[in-house]
């Protein structure tokens, strides 16, 4: 009896078409999301789509963008994505019509789901793209990708060194990220280290805050390697950890409270300064001594020509006074 009421109660519907769908200028059905007019579709075995998925997306540039679009009832139809901004078909079906390689159709095994994947999200990529069904009228689902520039940081140097045996702090902070990221990512050169059976490794991450802290305890030489911090909403950060055995052949570096190392770029940019300034202060320093030999020999100088003159007076001095006593005898 139930049954025999809905299909009635669907014929009365679907002769009263205009409260089933209504046409938009470019004749693409705009497709009805009370669950009323979704059971009517249903029954009438019409395509429709499954608005609970997310249609407003956020990528940073160089990560992934996918936009899901459930449709139920597909039947001998076919679903495309198509951009925009210049009326482009991207896909139909599982089959690509763009030159540009970053572009991938996906469906998902046994559902109802399509997938259009867009990879190293560039700024170009911002804007709507739809979700169309091939029916006549076409109907069309939009969807809105913004892309967001934003890069990770690990609050360290891009090299650090640790003493084996101690522990390893650090911090990734993707502040500029658009929103909350759905994960931080840490990896050990290509090793995800979430997934590390090493043990003595905590992270913590703080989505409200945007960042997330990596700390290994007890490091041994096989931990040194690149280490990457990978937001999901963010491009990667990364800094290389050297562990050693002797302390004294290099600086002990932790984030918060051990001594700076020193890179060996810096140590010979300082040594060659220092031995300039060495060159410099020697140089100086002859110069000031042949200054002041030149000045002694310029005193000693002027001192044998005053004594050679004033001798040449005394003499002639004498030698007049000898005369004039002559002449006065």
């Amino acid at each position: 009896m139930n049954s025999i009421i809905l299909m009635l109660f669907g014929l009365f519907k679907i002769i009263n078409s205009e409260d089933i769908m209504k046409i938009n200028k470019t004749n693409t059905i705009i497709t009805p999301t009370n669950s009323e007019d979704i059971l009517l579709n249903s029954i009438n075995q019409e395509p429709f789509f499954d608005n609970t998925t997310q249609r407003d997306i956020v990528a940073a540039v160089g990560r992934i963008a996918e936009f899901h679009c459930k449709v139920k009832n597909l039947g001998d139809k076919s679903v495309s994505w198509i951009r925009k901004r210049d009326l482009h078909i991207l896909t139909i079906g599982v089959m690509t019509y763009t030159n540009d390689q970053r572009f991938q159709a996906l469906r998902l095994d046994d559902t109802d789901e399509w997938v259009l994947k867009i990879v190293s999200v560039q700024p170009r990529d911002s804007g709507i793209y739809e979700c169309q069904v091939s029916t006549e009228p076409k109907i069309s689902q939009a969807y809105q990708l913004h892309v967001a520039v934003s890069k990770a940081k690990i609050l360290a140097n891009s090299e650090l060194y640790f003493k084996s045996g101690s522990n390893i702090n650090l911090t990734c902070i993707a502040q500029h990220a658009p929103n909350e990221p759905t994960y931080i990512y840490w990896y050990k050169d290509s090793e995800l280290i979430n997934n590390s059976d090493r043990g003595g490794i905590s992270i913590l991450t703080e989505y409200l805050t945007k960042q997330s802290k990596l700390e290994i305890a007890n490091v041994l030489p096989s931990d040194s390697g690149n280490y990457t911090c990978i937001p999901s909403n963010s491009n990667s950060d990364s800094v290389f950890v050297h562990v050693i055995k002797n302390e004294h052949r290099a600086a002990m570096q932790h984030e918060h409270a051990s001594t700076l190392h020193v890179p060996v770029t810096i140590i010979r940019i300082f040594g060659f300064y220092y031995i300039n300034c060495m060159l410099i202060q020697i140089k100086i320093l002859a110069i000031i001594q042949y200054l002041l030999q030149r000045l002694v020999y310029l005193l000693t100088t002027i001192k044998l020509k005053y004594f050679y003159n004033t001798k040449k007076k005394l003499n002639q001095q004498t030698t007049k006074n000898i005369r004039n006593d002559i002449i006065c005898r």
